[in-house]
């Protein structure tokens, strides 16, 4: 019957869309936005910081896989830790309503527990109090991909479910010293695709993995992925716990997860297709969001892994049902699916992939526009899982790093206007979207691509040692959004803008 009733789902869903309008050029303005709805921009700790071994910060895993592979890394990136004044103000001038960042776990708290550094931690306070300062609301992320590397040398990191305890204690000192000024907190970041990068995969960190020829030396991919899934859930579910026992009552704050969203849509109008389908949202999304939601995995989930999908107790049912807020998407890509009867193991042993079993082809993150994608994820995480709170944490365009041709990042415009736009009609049509962050502020070092690419409103001229900001035309565009001029994408708009910015640089 469940079986049934997903696929009901997914036609609906299919149906619906199909009568949206995809077209990128909609004419709207701030104010067709419900009240309370924000719009920010993010960026992260180890993309944006640098000051990688300064004032006592100690190595996290990204910093001990890229060195270790001679790859691009963070060491200076935009030096954000000595820059935030100016990027802050930077925000300002935009007209941010609120901005999203992590917190770098071994800057804070250097061996991930025990004492805290005196230093990470005035860092920290600085940065939020300058942002309170220019009417910005920070929206904190406590996990993005980058656990000390010392928990990981010590124990495993997160294939050991002693890092519940340090997380719940790491996530205790940043509600105690920071939930003042801090409303929301976003547990764990990409929750879905850290996992599967970096214990199933093995190309992120950690980097562990079963599969002969890619560096891992460590890992088992057909157990740990599931594993470290499972406890990334009950750390969220304890940290969140927390926060209800002892900060919401005074600081009325909330707690939330984030998830990778690929939108997937069947490659035929087959039933084996549209089940494919199915079963591919059961993997990705469902995996993380029905204990969420429910309590518990999917079931397609737990007929293909059997025993080695963990168990939830009753008690940790309970405790991870209900335990978000909000759920935080993030999404890019739109995926093809097709169904295939047999999909063996690049390892020999089942692994994520293997045990999903379909044939996913992605689009390209640089050529693809498809802002109904956005709307289906929106619609199906509304039919699909009750319409909980949701903030989109990441949407935006990656273009290739090219100073002269960023400036006047037309295509980044298009995206961002197309997308808006369909988030805007998820709202009108039930879903309870709370608020839209563009990734990137600026220009970062992008994980695992480096700096070949960029996603930024602003563009960073890693050439210059002063590592020079300048606003891109997307910036512009962003900006007279915010400050309530109505979008429109007509020639006459964009050379308008081509013209004010040109004359501003």
């Amino acid at each position: 019957m469940e079986e049934v009733l997903s696929l009901i789902t997914m036609i609906v869903i299919l149906l619906v869309l199909s009568g949206f309008g995809r077209c990128s050029t909609n004419v709207y303005s701030r104010s067709d936005f419900p009240e309370g709805f924000v719009f920010g921009a993010g960026i992260s700790a180890y993309q944006w910081e640098g000051a990688v071994d300064e004032d006592g910060r100690k190595p996290s895993v990204w910093d001990t896989f890229l060195h270790s592979r001679k790859m691009d890394n963070g060491d200076i990136a935009c030096d954000g830790y000595h820059k935030y004044k100016e990027d802050v103000q930077l925000m300002a001038e935009t007209g941010l309503h609120t901005f999203r960042f992590s917190i770098s776990w071994s800057r804070l708290i250097s061996n991930g527990r025990g004492s805290i550094n005196p230093k990470g931690l005035q860092f920290y306070k600085n940065f939020i109090q300058e942002l309170v300062k220019h009417g910005i609301e920070p929206h904190v992320t406590l996990h993005h991909y980058d656990h000390p590397q010392y928990l990981e040398d010590d124990y495993g990191g997160w294939i050991n479910r002693k890092i519940i305890e340090d997380f719940t204690a790491y996530a205790d000192v940043c509600f105690r010293e920071f939930g003042n000024h801090v409303k929301f907190w976003t547990t764990i970041n990409e929750a879905n695709i850290f996992t599967i990068g970096g214990y199933n995969d093995g190309n992120s960190p950690p980097g562990r993995c079963s599969f002969p020829g890619r560096s891992c030396l460590l890992g088992n991919s057909s157990i740990e992925t599931y594993i470290v899934g499972h406890n990334l859930l009950l750390a969220h579910a304890s940290v969140s716990r927390l926060y209800k026992q002892k900060y919401k009552d005074i600081q009325g704050g909330s707690v939330g997860f984030s998830l990778f969203s690929m939108y997937f849509t069947p490659s035929t109008s087959s039933k084996d297709d549209i089940i494919a389908t199915q079963r591919a949202n059961d993997f990705y999304l469902g995996w993380m969001l029905e204990p969420l939601i429910y309590g518990d995995y999917p079931d397609a989930m737990r007929k293909t892994i059997g025993s080695r999908l963990p168990v939830f107790s009753d008690e940790e049912s309970e405790q991870v049902k209900g335990s978000s807020d909000f759920i935080g998407v993030i999404h890019y890509v739109t995926a093809s699916v097709t169904h295939i009867d047999i999909n063996p193991s690049l390892s020999g042993i089942p692994d994520f992939n293997s045990d999903m079993g379909q044939s996913i082809y992605i689009a390209s993150m640089r050529t693809v526009v498809s802002p109904w994608a956005m709307e289906g994820i929106l619609e199906n995480i509304k039919q699909s899982y009750g319409n909980p709170p949701v903030y989109i944490l990441e949407n935006g365009k990656t273009m290739t790093q090219d100073l002269e041709l960023q400036q006047k990042d037309t295509p980044r415009i298009e995206y961002l206007d197309a997308y808006i736009g369909a988030v805007l009609k998820a709202v009108r049509n039930g879903s309870d979207t709370r608020g839209y962050f563009v990734w990137s502020f600026m220009d970062l070092y992008e994980l695992l691509d480096g700096y070949k690419s960029t996603f930024g409103l602003y563009s960073v001229n890693f050439s210059d040692p002063h590592l020079k900001r300048s606003p891109k035309l997307s910036a512009h565009w962003y900006s007279g959004f915010l400050k309530g001029k109505t979008n429109f994408l007509a020639s006459q708009g964009i050379a308008q803008l081509h013209s004010n910015f040109s004359s501003s640089s």
